[in-house]
């Protein structure tokens, strides 16, 4: 499998080389020159599989050339192997068309774990094959971050840097990157919001200096592997509700479309999915984009998702470019024109093009209360804010009655205690895998959120380590 850049002028690569590389040269994302497909009878024979082995099935067209069906099933076990779950991800029934694909069983108890476990052992085994050292640099809205330091932390050959907004995670995700105190990892809080510290990331990988003395490399969901191993829970979740021979729709709480994304690749692969529907919160510039064309990023809302408190979203780029007949020119000048104006209007082709599989809604404070105390009620479930602006737009979906409807559950409510407890009275309480987490001492180094202080701490600490 070959990988190509959705602004067309990058070199085009092989699954490794994509995965190290994370984001493209030329500023694009990568993405497979083609997609497989995946016969009925193939997607049938997934049924009663478990989750590393259906991973297999799912993940070997993409990286085939680069690794053996042996050497990915070795993976595969390796990353879902510490899960807490058997299934790794569970479906949950709510009422008789809802349910929840519960994707926290992981270390850090969010979705991000799923691949985020996978990704580390793909950075280990191809750095060791080929003795490189290569310097991450993310930023995340809250549960990245601790996700993409549990799966490198402590490995050789890398450095890991990870942005976070302060003041704008919740003390349980801001302590699971914190408190890790690897020497190999950097966590860093900034002065501003998520879109500076992804707008940061994405300037450093294009900043030559920077290239010159660091092999840079990415977690965040513009690294192609990470969506690869995104697309398997799909996957999993439709063949025990019926699929292939039935259609499923998700809801997807989404700020940065990378986990819808991956439903997205599910369908392109032959996953029958009647409908993705992209649940915001009041920072909406997805759900304006997709009813409206509407593309223009505004002040970020703090609320009480902070994990979706974007207006960049930066996978959508995969989406346009595949709605643009993979036209890299094209989306060039769509970006370009979005970086200039921080707005941009989708054309009305390209948005008919998203409108048979996609579906969207903005879900404000008041409607993601409603929907954490209907959980509560009607399903016996205590849920996350971030699950419940996605129940609250599959509830609202208009849909054949006989469709069910699988809402991804993206977060374990501990990580979120504060916001839980008061729609529900309920204060989860964290697991016991997290032990002492509020006792640990916490590491971490406050800038400012000015793009030459980031690249200069980066650059002496990579040099350092």
């Amino acid at each position: 499998m070959e990988y190509i850049s959705t602004r067309g002028s990058a070199p085009t690569l092989d699954f490794r080389a994509a995965t190290l590389a994370g984001l493209a040269s030329d500023g694009g994302l990568y993405l497979p020159a083609h997609w497989p497909q995946m016969a009925i009878e193939d997607i049938r024979a997934l049924a009663g599989l478990d989750y590393a082995e259906t991973a297999v099935r799912v993940m070997r067209p993409f990286v085939e050339g680069v690794l053996t069906e042996d050497e990915l099933r070795q993976l595969s076990r390796a990353a879902y192997g510490s899960f807490s779950h058997d299934a790794v991800t569970p479906l949950v029934q709510l009422d008789h068309r809802h349910w929840l694909l519960e994707l926290f069983h992981g270390p850090t108890l969010a979705f991000k774990d799923v691949a985020l476990q996978l990704l580390g052992q793909l950075f280990e085994k191809f750095l060791a094959d080929g003795g490189t050292d290569i310097t991450i640099v993310g930023a995340t809205s809250g549960d990245t971050g601790s996700a993409a330091i549990e799966a490198v932390a402590g490995r050789e050959h890398i450095q890991i840097f990870m942005l976070h907004p302060e003041g704008r995670v919740s003390d349980v995700q801001r302590r699971q990157m914190t408190t890790v105190l690897a020497p190999n990892v950097h966590n860093i809080a900034i002065d501003g919001s998520f879109d500076d510290a992804q707008a940061m990331v994405k300037r450093l990988f294009g900043d030559e200096e920077a290239r010159g003395q660091l092999t840079l490399s990415a977690v965040n969901s513009i690294n192609w592997a990470r969506l690869m191993a995104q697309v398997v829970y799909y996957f999993y979740a439709a063949v025990r509700l019926g699929g292939p021979d039935r259609p499923i729709a998700f809801s997807v709480p989404t700020g940065n479309f990378g986990d819808v994304f991956a439903g997205y690749v599910a369908a392109q692969m032959g996953l029958p999915i009647a409908r993705l529907v992209v649940a915001t919160n009041v920072n909406d510039i997805l759900h304006r984009a997709l009813t409206r064309g509407d593309y223009s990023a505004g002040t970020v809302t703090a609320t009480a998702t902070p994990s979706m408190d974007i207006q960049v979203s930066s996978n959508f780029e995969r989406l346009l470019f595949d709605l643009s007949g993979r036209d890299g020119a094209a989306i060039t000048g769509m970006m370009g024109e979005f970086d200039r104006n921080r707005a941009m209007t989708i054309p009305a082709d390209m948005l008919a093009g998203a409108a048979g599989l996609f579906s969207s809604a903005r879900i404000d404070g008041d409607a993601m209360a409603l929907a954490l105390r209907w959980a509560q009620e009607h399903g016996g479930q205590i849920i996350d804010p971030h699950s419940a602006v996605g129940l609250a737009a599959a509830r609202a979906l208009e849909i054949d009655a006989d469709i069910p409807v699988v809402t991804l559950a993206t977060a374990h409510p501990a990580k979120f205690r504060e916001a839980v407890e008061r729609a529900t009275g309920v204060r989860p309480p964290l697991p016991a895998r997290l032990g002492n987490l509020f006792e640990r001492e916490e590491r971490f180094t406050k800038l400012p959120g000015d793009y030459d202080a980031v690249k200069a701490f980066v650059l002496a600490e990579a040099a350092r380590g």
